[in-house]
């Protein structure tokens, strides 16, 4: 992102959203040059086992008749797992060990719940309706201050559970496109009526066809949408207004630019809808594979925005819950426990897949149908936050209450 580019948006953010002292955006003052984190959550409950594909055990393919990532497409990681072929920017960073996954993790709470999930993982008190402040916001208070009104960012129109709370979290826009036909839009509508209906000459008469065809294609792809109602309704539930990757895939140079302008910033938060993959989910090509290519870019971007910084960064991409161990009928997933986390960055150690790894046969099955959840999320994030950010034992118990860090999480499959 160039500097001009940059300020441009810092100005928008400001009289969009009043943010006190934005100026600091644009003027870092030489200080909180130290860590950083980027946490990305990906709603709607993305599939962990067709993005870290466990090829080695042959049940995968038993259970996966239609969905499964086949040996051929998969990208080899340690002979056991591999990762989706849409991964492939992120291979370098497998290559150079600063990349790590740990599967089978997730919420020791049982729900499948879209809404409650999310709140859990936010809020890092699993099971708890009680919480009210995000585990981000409370990571804040643990760390040093650096002197500056904005030490975190959330990027979106609204602040998401995770920043909530007393901290200050700055809450900047998504560049993202606005793809609706400018004709659909009523002032722009009514200007053209203007201009075009009250002639009665040759341009009248096509402009009027071509609104009515453009309302009658509308109309008919409406009727195709209220056969999908259901599923609609639930897809707006999970993604809680995040962005589809497709339409945001440049993020990473947004919050990159972001690192590079103001060293002050220490956090930022993006999430990303459209992870719900009941139907059609496809495998190696797809649904599911369509928003893991701008993912992946987005976060190859990132990283060579960052530059030097990425040493010093931390970038843990998660998800509420993974998806049931068997496809459904409807050449899908459903709801189901336990995911993948990944890792990237500087201190990360990367090159591995950690997972306590029980296989994908009925009994080792989560009441004989997800993946289990043997790994707590909030021990990878303890993790994470101790050995990247220097963390003591008394803050991560502040970060994460009712929860104690005594176990690392990297223990190999």
């Amino acid at each position: 992102m160039k500097r001009r580019e940059f300020l441009n948006l810092m100005a928008l953010t400001c009289a969009g959203y009043a943010l006190p002292h934005c100026r600091a955006w644009a003027y870092g003052n030489g200080e909180g040059d130290g860590k950083k984190l980027v946490v990305v959550i990906l709603r709607g409950g993305i599939d962990g086992l067709n993005v870290v594909v466990p090829f080695g055990d042959a049940e995968y393919y038993k259970i996966r008749p239609t969905i499964a990532v086949q040996r051929g497409s998969v990208i080899d990681l340690d002979g056991h797992f591999g990762m989706h072929p849409a991964l492939a920017p992120l291979q370098p960073y497998w290559q150079n060990k600063s990349l790590a996954f740990v599967h089978a993790s997730g919420s020791p709470d049982p729900t499948r719940s879209h809404f409650d999930a999310q709140d859990y993982l936010e809020s890092g008190v699993p099971g708890s309706k009680i919480t009210n402040s995000g585990w981000i916001n409370r990571l804040l208070s643990q760390l040093p201050t650096k002197n500056s009104p904005v030490r975190a960012i959330s990027v979106g129109p609204t602040l998401p559970r995770i920043c909530s709370g007393p901290a200050t979290v700055a809450t900047v826009a998504a560049d993202t496109k606005d793809r609706a036909l400018s004709v659909d839009k009523p002032a722009i509508e009514q200007a053209f009526n203007q201009l075009y209906l009250p002639r009665k000459d040759e341009m009248s008469r096509i402009y009027s066809e071509a609104v009515a065809a453009h309302k009658e294609v509308n109309q008919a792809l409406d009727l195709a949408d209220k056969q999908d109602e259901a599923e609609k309704r639930e897809q707006l539930i999970a993604n809680k207004g995040a962005p589809l990757p497709r339409n945001y895939g440049h993020f990473g140079k947004q919050i990159a630019g972001l690192f590079r302008t103001d060293p002050t910033v220490q956090i930022a938060f993006v999430d990303f809808g459209g992870w719900d993959t009941h139907v059609n989910q496809g495998a190696a090509t797809g649904q599911l594979a369509n928003h893991l290519t701008p993912l992946a870019g987005g976060l190859a971007d990132l990283i060579k925005g960052l530059g030097p910084l990425y040493a010093n960064t931390q970038i843990v991409v998660m998800s509420e819950f993974g998806r049931t161990a068997h496809e459904n009928g409807n050449g899908g997933t459903d709801h189901g426990h336990g995911n993948v986390i990944w890792l990237m960055g500087g201190g990360t150690p990367g090159g591995k897949v950690y997972a306590r790894w029980a296989g994908l046969n009925s009994p080792a099955l989560y009441e004989s149908r997800d993946l289990a959840a043997t790994t707590d999320f909030r021990s990878v994030l303890c993790a994470s936050l101790s050995d990247h950010m220097g963390l003591s034992t008394n803050a991560l118990s502040i970060i994460f209450p009712d929860f104690r860090y005594t176990a690392s999480p990297f223990v190999r499959a």
